[in-house]
């Protein structure tokens, strides 16, 4: 994966070391030059880039990042998937061909997944937010309505051609492998 990378800590706006680079498609067209033959992951944000402008503005950005070599688009995550169904729709009206891996983070804690998605820009449905609510003082039943939520998308995904799927799974395992197995049944 080829990913510009997050502000530092405390910081909120990102700024390359001197002579480094600024964007995730100058990283891609530096590795396609040393390394043709590397297949290149870059990041899609169905919901938008937290730094970018507009919704076309970060597709011109994803568009210059798959033109300059990538092979592939990872998407940030989301928790809905008619926002994933839209998001490839405006990439191949852009002419974006690659495939667009959707990105599946399993809720494990209410607090935590509130951090991420205020920070990166996702929404939470009211509905999954209704249920996480309820359950807020069992940190069990939250790991099971998440894991329960992302099994349901995955299988939505799949039936609807997405071409597989990427967990953030933050090196929590049990959640993982209670998806898996979920998915395997």
């Amino acid at each position: 994966m080829t990913l510009r990378g997050d502000p530092p800590k405390g910081e909120t706006t990102f700024t390359p070391y001197q002579d480094g680079l600024r964007y995730a498609c100058d990283l891609v067209a530096l590795l396609k030059t040393r390394h043709p033959d590397f297949c290149l992951g870059v990041a899609g944000y169905p919901e938008k880039h937290p730094e970018a402008s507009s919704l076309a503005v970060d597709l011109d950005h994803l568009k210059r990042k798959v033109d300059t070599g990538a092979a592939f688009i990872t998407t940030q995550l989301f928790f809905d998937n008619a926002v994933y169904y839209r998001f490839v729709e405006r990439c191949r009206a852009a002419s974006i061909t690659v495939p667009i891996v959707p990105g599946i983070m399993p809720v494990l804690s209410l607090k935590q997944i509130q951090r991420f998605t205020t920070m990166c820009g996702t929404t939470l449905p009211p509905q999954l937010i209704a249920r996480l609510e309820v359950a807020a003082e069992n940190p069990d039943v939250v790991e099971i309505i998440g894991v329960d939520w992302a099994r349901t998308q995955i299988r939505g995904l799949l039936a609807n051609n997405a071409p597989g799927y990427h967990l953030y799974i933050l090196n929590r395992a049990k959640g993982a492998l209670a998806l898996a197995a979920g998915l395997a049944a």
